[in-house]
């Protein structure tokens, strides 16, 4: 009994040592390509985006037209729509994949905090209902942020247009 208890001992200590072994394996070469980081840089802002919304933008970015079966030598401008259920980005690549401008539309997603602070500083009492986050991007004039909120307080019912730091448009 006492050598099964000590073969048993011996085995549960050397059997995790097996498993410990390090495995060295070479990976092949990544490129990494820059192509839309101005895009990326101008559409982020210091509130954090809501997770859908910023993954949607990553995928829009990383997309490469040259690889996608769309792309033909003949175009100059490739128009290219990407949807999640929280909404849809529209952007436009010219014919090296760069980003020439985006039309994003996306609803019911977490409102920044200056939004959120400013609804509740002017509108106490009042509940947003349903938001709409809207944002254009042109490569040569800039990002504009606008959200449209529809506030409810009983039976009352108000719309209101705001950027993204929180004035009212």
């Amino acid at each position: 009994m006492k050598k099964l208890l000590l073969v048993l001992f011996v085995m549960g200590i050397v059997a995790p040592m097996q498993s410990q072994i390090i495995k060295t394996e070479e990976l092949s070469e990544v490129i990494v390509y820059a192509t839309n980081y101005k895009y990326l840089n101008n559409i982020d802002t210091k509130e954090e985006a809501s997770i859908p919304v910023e993954m949607l933008r990553r995928k829009v970015a990383a997309f490469d037209v040259k690889e996608s079966g769309y792309y033909q030598d003949d175009y100059d401008v490739y128009n290219i729509e990407f949807y999640i259920p929280e909404g849809k980005i529209l952007a436009a690549y010219d014919k090296d994949g760069k980003i020439i401008r985006t039309a994003e539309r996306f609803n019911n997603i977490n409102l920044p905090n200056s939004v959120k602070e400013a609804i509740l500083e002017r509108f106490p009492g009042w509940t947003i209902t349903k938001d709409t986050y809207i944002t254009t991007y042109y490569d040569k004039k800039g990002v504009t942020k606008k959200y449209k909120l529809k506030l409810e307080n009983g039976d009352k019912v108000l719309r209101v247009k705001m950027d993204e730091t929180g004035e009212f448009l």
